[in-house]
């Protein structure tokens, strides 16, 4: 069973991870972008990473906001001109299978 690292933030930093967590709401209420976009360009960030645990759990919200399989896999794809293809090989093959219900 692997740990939570945000539990884990949560326990040993509470106040930290309170802060974090306000940071986090402003910029999900902030009206600059839709909510598909932002969970779009999360997506893209984190791929370029290579995190593929962060990919997987922001895809789920990235449907509900409304975005595609193809919209997914191109925000994943633009991190080749940025970090080459760490975050394809890492992000893609799990996110098509979010998408295929694999």
């Amino acid at each position: 069973m692997s740990e939570n690292p945000m539990e884990i933030f949560q326990n040993e930093a509470p106040e930290v991870a309170k802060a974090f967590n306000g940071l986090i709401m402003s910029l999900v209420a902030s009206k600059g972008l839709d909510q598909k976009t932002k969970q779009l360009i999360y997506i893209a960030m984190k791929a370029s990473m290579g995190d593929e645990k962060a990919v997987r759990a922001h895809i789920p919200m990235a449907k509900q906001a409304g975005a595609t399989k193809e919209e997914v896999v191109d925000a994943i794809l633009m991190t080749l001109t940025v970090s080459g293809i760490r975050g394809v090989a890492t992000c893609l093959p799990g996110a098509v299978k979010q998408f295929e219900g694999i």
